[in-house]
């Protein structure tokens, strides 16, 4: 099954898109770029062994929540690719709160039983509303851990734990399973959010995160943490325009031990969530796997450039 072809046709039967056609047109272009999140339901469905056509009711809701969330994403974080910057404010506002309610059609809509659509719908609407919450404490920018990780909790997490517990429904799954894939997916969600974080702030040239005055999870280690750099970090923070700062700035949160902080992260996370994997009766557990062991690569590439083995660094994170 071709998903994003497939999303496309499925949603296009729903009413909303005779009478709006520029909102059919957003669909197709969000469609067009790929986004892997789409296919995490059909994943889902594939570790339980079922037909990839089962999970396209819930790619299609998780599609629409998407669209909902980065439409207005992208207005809080002031992003020049928006849809905003087309449409105006007031627009991408109503477009997304016309998708949020799309993806629970998508959902009620469908061909499953009463008792999944009941239980999918509330899974989507606990996501969305955390997802909320979540957006509304990340633009109060979090000055220390706790912040930092209430919003990755609130934010990223809910999104992947929800996608995979629509597939983990629509596949008929048991409470049991569904729940294990759900948890799975939230620590998989918060992998996603420290790699992105690390590959923004070693991005060159500068990641918007430092143009903004953002703090991802490196920034935040080394403006928190007691290091010989924090005055120097703090000053190129506030300059990072200038010329050889970004390079001085990333090669302190080398130092102070910030990226090495998110590897550790990014470890425990892998490891916690391979637990859950183990414990989880799965037909073909290799699909879900493949999503984490996606996102820990390039740590374990990192490892084998310095000569360290994966297994000595998974044991010493265990200490």
């Amino acid at each position: 099954m071709e998903i994003y072809e497939s999303v496309t046709q499925y949603l296009s039967t729903f009413p909303v898109f005779k009478e709006w056609s520029q909102m059919k047109s957003i669909l197709n272009r969000m469609a067009s770029k790929k986004p892997r999140d789409w296919q995490l339901p059909v994943i889902a469905c594939q570790s339980l062994g079922r037909p990839d056509e089962d999970a396209l009711p819930a790619s299609a809701a998780l599609a629409c929540a998407q669209i909902s969330i980065i439409l207005v994403d992208d207005m809080l974080d002031d992003d020049p690719r928006g849809e905003y910057r087309r449409i105006g404010d007031g627009r991408a506002a109503n477009f997304a709160l016309a998708f949020q309610a799309l993806g629970m059609d998508a959902i009620l809509g469908s061909r499953a039983s009463l008792k999944v659509r009941k239980e999918a719908a509330g899974s989507l609407h606990r996501m969305m509303s955390t997802t909320a919450l979540g957006q509304d404490l990340d633009i109060q920018n979090p000055a220390d851990e706790e912040s930092y990780w209430r919003v990755v909790e609130n934010k990223s997490a809910p999104f992947y734990g929800c996608a995979l517990h629509l597939g983990a429904l629509f596949g008929e799954a048991s409470d049991e399973v569904a729940s294990g894939l759900e948890q799975f997916g939230r620590l998989y969600g918060a992998m996603v959010q420290i790699h992105d974080d690390l590959n923004d702030t070693m991005a060159v040239p500068a990641n918007p995160d430092w143009i903004q005055g953002r703090k991802p999870l490196p920034i935040l280690f080394a403006q928190s943490v007691d290091h010989p750099d924090h005055a120097r970090f703090m000053e190129l923070y506030q300059n990072i325009s200038e010329e050889g700062a970004l390079e001085e700035a990333q090669g302190i949160l080398i130092r102070c031990g910030a990226v090495s902080y998110c590897v550790d992260q990014l470890i425990r996370r892998h490891r916690a969530a391979q637990d859950i994997l183990n414990k989880t009766p799965l037909h073909n557990k290799g699909t879900v796997d493949s999503l984490i062991e996606a996102v820990i690569a390039p740590v374990w590439r990192l490892f084998e450039t310095l000569g360290v083995s994966t297994t000595f660094a998974e044991a010493m994170n265990r200490e």
